[in-house]
């Protein structure tokens, strides 16, 4: 696609572009955000180097893409319930979120998208892995393709894999109901609603089993569908810098944030877009 307001540059070659020329800081034209909204459905993931935002102008570019969500497990930062803090202090060796997954998809209707912001970054590490899903699916064999097409899997938010990222952040910012188990069953195989393509939506973090199926007849499929989504070919990789965003499309592509700076403060600022039941 021909851009006229901004600049897309792919940063690997299945996911990933930085844009370049568009100022979030300052007034954004209806044609900057159309343009930065088909750049994410082209790359999936979009970034931008040199945006000082405030959490307001946070809110504010967010809310331009669609309609905010809070996140159910941690409260938001002061004054902006929508924004969640994503941290990670010196004194803790696990980072919230540390494994591969699509934001909150133990909800009946999932997000869209997510837009995180660095506003405390160790002095290295701490990059973030990105993966496409579409490729994660378009690649199974044909046979895989057409047995996965009917099967449906239940989400958790309980899932060990996931829940044990969240301990530190829930000793201290825990909403009431933190302790509350949310569940959702959707297709392993979903259709994107923009692209219309299919995609492969289980991930490690809050997949836990086929419905109709128990826990450990699931488990080899999902393992191998585990593995198979974050093959480095399907990936790319951001490294933080003061000033950076990431926008994702939350259904088409996981993310896994690398913990590898212990000892290091990180704070991340992260807002989530309302999506839609998973078809």
């Amino acid at each position: 696609m021909n851009y006229e307001t901004i600049s897309v540059r792919p940063v690997a070659g299945a996911i990933g572009a930085e844009i370049h020329g568009v100022d979030l800081t300052g007034a954004i034209s209806d044609l900057n955000i159309s343009e930065i909204a088909q750049a994410q459905r082209d790359f999936l993931v979009v970034f931008f180097r040199n945006q000082h935002i405030t959490a307001a102008q946070h809110l504010a570019v967010a809310e331009r893409f669609g309609t905010v969500l809070e996140y159910p497990m941690v409260k938001g930062i002061e004054g902006f319930p929508q924004i969640a803090p994503v941290v990670k202090l010196e004194h803790e060796t696990t980072n919230f979120g540390g494994i591969w997954h699509s934001d909150t998809a133990y909800l009946d209707a999932p997000p869209k998208a997510t837009m995180l912001v660095a506003r405390e970054l160790p002095p290295y590490g701490g990059d973030t892995l990105f993966s496409n899903m579409y490729l994660a699916y378009e690649t199974l064999s044909d046979g895989l393709q057409m047995m996965l097409d009917g099967l449906r899997a239940v989400n958790s938010s309980a899932k060990a894999d996931a829940s044990a990222t969240r301990e530190d952040r829930l000793k201290t910012e825990a909403k009431q109901d933190s302790d509350t188990v949310l569940e959702a069953v959707h297709p392993v195989v979903r259709t994107h609603p923009e692209t219309g393509k299919k995609l492969l939506y289980v991930n490690i973090g809050h997949t836990t089993h086929f419905e109709g199926m128990t826990v450990e007849e699931s488990a080899p499929l999902l393992h191998f569908l585990f593995a198979h989504q974050s093959r480095p070919e399907f990936t790319c990789r951001f490294a933080w810098q003061p000033g950076s965003i990431a926008f994702w499309d939350n259904r088409a592509c996981h993310h896994n944030p690398i913990n590898d700076y212990h000892g290091f403060k990180r704070v991340m600022h992260r807002i989530t877009l309302a999506g839609e039941r998973p078809e």
